[in-house]
């Protein structure tokens, strides 16, 4: 299969390093995190003009139309730069509003808005008993129709204080629904912290919160499964940047730091450690660019097993480089002055959001057609 980026999608990943390299080096973004915000309004708006807000929303909606493989191209090029701005979030929001939406009336407008980079999104995937399980939701709905209230919580919503609109999966008459809440509606409680990758969260309460129902052809645990799937997959193509970056801040501390009267890059030894590196991450890259290609299969299963077996493959490969990349840069590995420490950290989150290794594991073997080798 030929994973090449046609030229269009060359020139947007290149135009979005070029900004990356000029304005969002990192000391830049160590201010951002340290900001009160932290986030950069500023550089929300370049991302405006640059039509990544608009890339994953529908032409007819104001946007670019922009597959998994475009969305590919541009998650990489933020996790080599360690981006902190809200987009992951925003951009799996617009899918939610895509696949469980009408298209139409407040869904469009939500869109149309989205694009223009008025408004920030964020899917509340996660409450606190349920870890890895998506359906294992508590939060209820009460009503009828399309306005509804909701009462529960919602914890480490990434991005959650950053949203206007949040999508809330909760129970509907006992089945899962997806529900649109704006940020200023009544009845919610919103606690916003610091995640350890420098990275914003929140938890949210609502109690007897003002909702609307999105009443999609797709709505419901399906729906939240196949916007789980999306998210999951730009994650992945969001480490495959940040192990690039990983990997060429190694090399390049390596011939610099000095031992026995030479770099430790020259000792054979470490020089194939760091070629294991780079193997484990082109094994990531070339999984991740075949779950991108699934992503959009009309066999649910396909789509499944290509964006576990990307989440396990990326998961595998940023603890081994993240580990020998913390092991070669020696007591540096572990300080705030370097980016491979903050690398590590985000890869480490990265690892465990959506379900870690030992999760898609599981989820893969469960999945029709697996034969298990063990005799």
């Amino acid at each position: 299969m030929d994973f090449t980026f046609n030229d269009e999608q060359q020139q947007f990943a290149d135009a979005l390093r070029r900004y990356l390299d000029k304005s969002y080096g990192f000391e830049a973004r160590q201010a951002i995190v340290r900001s009160d915000a932290g986030v950069s309004a500023a550089h929300w708006a370049a991302f405006t003009e640059l039509g990544l807000t608009a890339l994953p929303v529908p032409e007819a909606h104001g946007g670019l139309n922009g597959g998994p493989v475009d969305m590919l191209v541009v998650m990489q090029e933020l996790g080599r730069a360690l981006v902190v701005e809200p987009y992951w979030a925003t951009a799996v929001g617009i899918e939610a509003l895509r696949l469980a939406g009408t298209g139409h009336g407040e869904d469009a407008t939500l869109l149309q808005r989205a694009a223009q980079g008025e408004i920030k999104l964020a899917v509340a995937f996660h409450e606190l008993h349920a870890r890895y399980d998506l359906f294992a939701v508590a939060t209820a709905a009460s009503g009828t129709g399309e306005q509804q209230t909701l009462s529960g919580k919602k914890s480490v919503v990434l991005h959650g204080a950053q949203a206007q609109f949040w999508i809330v999966p909760a129970r509907a008459n006992g089945e899962i629904a997806l529900f649109v809440v704006a940020r200023e509606a009544a009845g919610v409680k919103l606690t916003e912290y610091r995640t350890i990758d420098g990275q914003r969260a929140a938890t949210l309460v609502f109690d007897n919160t003002p909702a609307r129902r999105l009443g999609g052809l797709h709505s419901g645990a399906a729906a939240l499964e196949h916007i789980a799937d999306y998210a999951t997959l730009l994650l992945c193509a969001e480490a495959i940047g940040a192990l690039d970056a990983l990997n060429t801040a190694t090399v390049e501390y390596t011939k610099t730091r000095q031992q026995f009267g030479q770099p430790i890059a020259r000792f054979q030894v470490l020089q194939h450690r760091m070629v294991e590196m780079l193997i484990h991450t082109e094994q990531a890259r070339s999984i991740t660019y075949l779950a991108a290609m699934h992503y959009s299969s009309e066999d649910a299963d396909e789509r499944r097993r290509a964006i576990s077996a990307a989440k396990v493959r990326v998961g595998q490969a940023a603890r081994f480089v993240g580990q020998q990349a913390v092991q070669l840069h020696g007591g540096m590995g572990v300080t705030n002055e370097v980016a491979a420490a903050h690398l590590f950290k985000r890869l480490a989150i990265i690892e465990t959001t959506l379900g870690d290794v030992d999760h898609h594991l599981a989820r893969f073997a469960a999945l029709p057609g697996f034969v298990s080798t063990e005799v």
